[in-house]
């Protein structure tokens, strides 16, 4: 019988964790910090504890449900990169057939928290859900396919102010254009550490795509991010709190820089394992800035 269907019930849980990255929560964090700033600036503060709950635990069972799709996209790449070999569905210990079914419970279940909003956020849900599907495979032709996943990783945007103003205002789309930006720049961190593999493989990527300026590319990006969302406080009236936010978070990205400039594969993922710090300081000074607002 094979390694699949000889596993322990335990055994079989213990991969579905890996599959999902239950261990690694930067990647949920990572979308959760610009999910809840739009949450906090349609709301002009705290948004209740319903649509709190739903879009936090949405945006970790997506998150889960597209690292499934991913695997399984990328299944006859991984097992040439020495960082992702080991994976369920790449090293044979789950088969595809499982890793499909596990994204789908957790896609459904996502769909289900999104079905107590309301018509105009449960259309978006169906945008969102097709970008993470598209995502994996547009490394096979698209140069800089974590533009694509800065697509995926903004959907929560709309979808909050969807959720509470039933309508899709202009500061939107500063959000997401700034959210794109740092995704663009925290996922080229991340490609720089694999960027020999996936030369070798064909995988596209933007790190490949950018050379030798990916350092100022990245940078480029940071600096994109915070403008737009700078501009973000401007349009919604922030105050001195949110731009110490934005302030606190342009340190952090020029210390990315530092980490990334020896392009050493270590400091490179360090770097972007960091980036959530830099969310999530974003979203605290928001938070500040709307408590402030509220009592005054």
């Amino acid at each position: 019988m094979s390694a699949v269907t000889t596993l322990t019930l335990r055994d079989r849980w213990s991969l579905y964790l890996d599959l999902i990255r239950w261990n690694r929560p930067q990647g949920w964090l990572l979308l959760l910090w610009p999910t809840l700033s739009a949450l906090w600036l349609a709301a002009g503060g705290f948004p209740g504890w319903h649509l709190l709950l739903v879009f936090t635990l949405g945006t970790i069972l997506m998150r889960s449900a597209g690292c499934a799709v991913n695997d399984v996209a990328d299944k006859d790449f991984d097992r040439h990169v020495a960082r992702t070999a080991q994976r369920p569905i790449t090293s044979g210990r789950l088969s595809v057939k499982e890793a499909l079914g596990v994204g789908a419970v957790l896609a459904l279940v996502s769909f289900a928290l999104v079905l107590t909003t309301n018509p105009m956020t449960i259309a978006m849900s169906f945008g969102a859900l097709a970008v993470t599907i598209i995502y994996p495979f547009t490394k096979r032709f698209f140069s800089m396919p974590q533009a694509v996943l800065g697509v995926a990783f903004s959907f929560g945007i709309p979808m909050a102010f969807a959720a509470i103003q039933q309508r899709v205002p202009s500061v939107v789309w500063w959000l997401m254009a700034g959210n794109l930006a740092w995704v663009l720049a925290y996922d080229t961190e991340y490609a720089m550490v694999d960027r020999n593999d996936d030369l070798k493989i064909g995988i596209r990527t933007s790190a490949i795509t950018l050379g030798r300026f990916d350092v100022i590319g990245v940078m480029g990006f940071y600096a994109l991010c915070v403008a737009c969302w700078y501009q973000v406080g401007v349009l919604s009236g922030r105050g001195a709190f949110y731009n110490a936010g934005l302030a606190l978070a342009g340190a952090q990205a020029l210390v990315h820089g530092w980490l990334i400039k020896g392009r050493v594969r270590e400091d490179c993922f360090k770097a972007f394992r960091l980036n959530h710090w830099l969310g999530l300081t974003v979203w605290v000074g928001l938070v500040l800035d709307t408590a402030l607002v509220a009592k005054g």
